[in-house]
């Protein structure tokens, strides 16, 4: 019941998209401030419902190391922002919604994690639409949250694995899954 409703709340979350029109492009970018929370936040609630405690630590430890990275690369970066200001890049709001969702994903598997990673796409799609990041510090953002969750987060059911690949030598990408029986 609780997969259920944490699938359909996220999922809900990531398909309300209001027009960029002046209210609707407000109430966007008001939905990346809150959801940068609300989607570690949930990883958290559902990781204390199933009584989790070991997750708890990881999602602790993997938020921390996305929030120290970004905050940190941030002060050394010191990107001027697209509508004015500093510290662009990269994302902290698109980071932090990535932060819950990777964990979701690394540690309970894709099906916690795709719904999460969708309503964690329009947050770092509100902050470009906002005009506070360009693409870049978007996808930086989500890469170090990802990378944190990656390294930081064991799956409870370690019979499948989902990898993201990355070739830098050719610009290419693309997941390896593993099942054991």
């Amino acid at each position: 019941m609780f997969k259920h409703l944490t699938i359909t709340a996220l999922a809900a979350a990531a398909l309300v998209h209001p027009r960029p029109a002046a209210a609707g492009a407000a109430a966007f970018e008001t939905y990346g401030d809150i959801s940068q929370y609300a989607i570690p936040g949930i990883a958290m609630l559902f990781t204390m419902a199933r009584g989790d405690g070991e997750g708890l630590v990881q999602l602790g430890a993997s938020t921390a190391a996305t929030f120290s990275t970004v905050q940190g690369v941030k002060r050394a970066v010191d990107r001027e922002r697209p509508g004015g200001g500093s510290l662009s890049f990269p994302s902290g709001h698109t980071s932090g919604a990535f932060s819950g969702a990777s964990y979701l994903h690394y540690r309970y598997g894709w099906e916690y994690g795709l719904p999460a990673y969708l309503a964690a796409a329009a947050v770092g799609y509100s902050r470009v639409e906002a005009d506070k990041h360009y693409w870049s510090d978007v996808v930086v953002g989500a890469a170090i949250a990802n990378l944190s969750a990656f390294l930081l987060d064991d799956p409870i059911d370690e019979r499948i694995t989902v990898l993201p690949m990355l070739d830098v030598r050719k610009p290419s990408f693309g997941i390896v899954a593993s099942i054991r029986f």
